[in-house]
């Protein structure tokens, strides 16, 4: 029996569902529209990252975010970045003291913090000076006003998928979750994105958070599914996780993968042992294009003698987004109806957008795992001119 909740990748995926649960509260911030811009002098941009943390996680967190956004200045052709650097301890109120110097040292756009309650705090902090904050959370809860998150969503994934599957003939979606916040937040994106896709939701189910839990709310699952006539079954669990049980034991109770497809609102590709799972041969999931992403962790590399942490390409993503803004010589370079512009930004992971209600839109790849190994079935799209966005 494959072991789960893993040790291996564990500490990603707690990170990416800190950012997420942290904070549950909407920001309280006013609407942002953002300040003039001489985008003829170096603009200031301020950069919150979680360093001061007791934790050694965050310090490297720290680190890498700014090494990846200095990399992007140093890619920027006809702009100047002022980029100064402020430590939040990872802490909510170190993160609004450190936002309200940064407003007062004349800063015209915040790059970050990491975690929801901290970027919540910014968001809050930097209102009334009608500062526009891109935090690097994932949490959508605290999007709005003057704060946008740079972080991968579930939104952004299960929309993706969804659209995906219904064009493949698949229409009937069994949706099995986690019991947490991050599991009920994720089935609630999936449950939106088949609607919209023009799916139906066949059954939805849960077990407890742990092994046991997960055992002993198998054959009850794997029965729904069967009696939903579902023709997918959509997980919101990590690799982490449950996913390496779920994977192993509703095929053992006659879920079978070949006629009902696996999907995965995780990255399943993370740690790479996960595409060893038999249940998962055959089974999708969204990722940033792979070749750019590859790319980036091949500069990166050659820059600073160590792979990125996941979360660097967000800062290079943000300073990308406010050089290309203020490229275009307009002094409401980073307004909200600048930063909201249709077209999106090139980032090192593929193209995105900023939404004018604080959330992100990013352009993913679906791939299957097949033999153990990642094949890209629909490639990421390279602008938000075509489908399946």
């Amino acid at each position: 029996m494959f072991a789960v909740f893993r040790t291996a990748g564990k500490r990603l995926a707690l990170m990416m569902a800190a950012l997420l649960l942290v904070a549950a509260c909407q920001p309280t911030s006013g609407p942002g529209t953002g300040p003039s811009v001489n985008t003829r002098q170096a603009v200031p941009v301020a950069l919150l990252v979680p360093g001061g943390s007791a934790s050694a996680g965050d310090q490297v967190i720290a680190r890498n975010l700014e090494n990846a956004a200095r990399l992007a200045i140093a890619d920027l052709q006809g702009v100047e970045i002022d980029l100064r650097v402020y430590a939040t301890a990872g802490r909510p109120d170190q993160a609004a003291a450190a936002a309200q110097k940064a407003v007062a040292d004349g800063a015209k756009i915040i790059l970050g913090p990491l975690y929801a309650e901290s970027a919540n705090a910014v968001g809050v902090a930097a209102a009334a000076r009608g500062i526009n904050v891109l935090s690097f959370s994932n949490n959508t809860q605290i999007a709005g006003g003057n704060v946008f998150v740079l972080g991968p969503t579930f939104e952004n994934s299960a929309n993706r998928l969804a659209s995906h599957a219904v064009a493949q003939g698949r229409r009937n979606f069994m949706v099995i979750h986690d019991p947490d916040l991050a599991g009920q937040t994720g089935r609630s994106a999936i449950e939106r994105a088949v609607a919209r896709s023009g799916g139906r939701v066949a059954g939805t189910g849960t077990y407890e958070l742990s092994q046991n839990g997960v055992v002993q709310a198998i054959p009850d699952l794997a029965s729904r599914t069967r009696g939903s006539g579902a023709d997918a079954v959509f997980f919101t669990a990590a690799t982490a996780g449950a996913l390496p049980l779920l994977a192993q034991l509703l095929p053992e109770n006659r879920v079978d993968p070949a006629s009902v497809k696996f999907i995965g609102l995780t990255r399943w590709d993370i740690p790479p042992s996960t595409l060893a799972l038999p249940g998962l041969q055959g089974g999708w999931f969204a990722l940033p294009d792979p070749d750019l992403a590859r790319r980036f962790e091949a500069r990166y590399m050659t820059a600073y003698g160590e792979p990125p942490h996941p979360t660097a390409g967000l800062a290079y993503d943000g300073i990308a987004a406010i050089g290309a803004l203020v490229r275009q010589g307009s002094s409401d370079a980073l307004t909200v109806r600048a930063l909201t512009q249709s077209s999106g930004f090139a980032g090192v992971n593929g193209v995105f957008r900023l939404r004018p209600d604080g959330t992100n839109e990013r352009g993913l790849a679906i791939a299957e795992i097949r033999n153990n190994q990642v094949i890209v079935i629909d490639p990421a799209p390279r602008s938000f001119t075509g489908v399946g966005l």
